[in-house]
């Protein structure tokens, strides 16, 4: 596959531009990018996410057990440095953002050791954001 990273583009279903925006880009700080009446790009930590009007396609995810927590098996997020992870973690807590999963540490002391939380945009979309001390373990088994 290569060593660069390169940009993603994903499209999720809203019930609602206003409030996806209002928690994109007002909540989360991702700056928007074009837009219709039907959908809205925004700079999702450098990756192209858009969101489309489709609430019939808005629910909440199930869950499975990973590590203890019943994790969305439906997801999507982004992997930080710790210290823009902390940051985002505190932006959230200071907005009153319900988590899914507290902000913590996962598999300590194992392989693919990470810090990581989870919470659900206004439509549903559950995200997760997460860091590892040492990147190398993103793939660790």
């Amino acid at each position: 596959m290569g060593d660069t990273l390169q940009p993603f583009h994903l499209a999720i279903p809203v019930d609602d531009l206003k409030a996806a925006e209002d928690f994109y880009g007002g909540v989360m700080g991702c700056k928007t990018g074009r837009r219709s009446d039907q959908w809205i790009d925004f700079d999702f930590f450098g990756h192209q996410l858009v969101t489309h009007l489709a609430p019939e396609e808005c629910a909440r995810a199930s869950t499975s057990e990973v590590d203890g927590k019943q994790v969305p098996v439906k997801h999507f997020g982004v992997v930080l440095a710790p210290d823009q992870w902390r940051a985002l973690a505190d932006r959230f807590t200071n907005a009153t953002i319900d988590f899914i999963i507290e902000p913590g540490v996962r598999f300590k002391g194992e392989a693919g050791e990470q810090g990581t939380f989870f919470l659900l945009d206004p439509a549903g979309n559950a995200l997760e954001f997460k860091y590892f001390e040492d990147m190398r373990q993103l793939f660790a088994t």
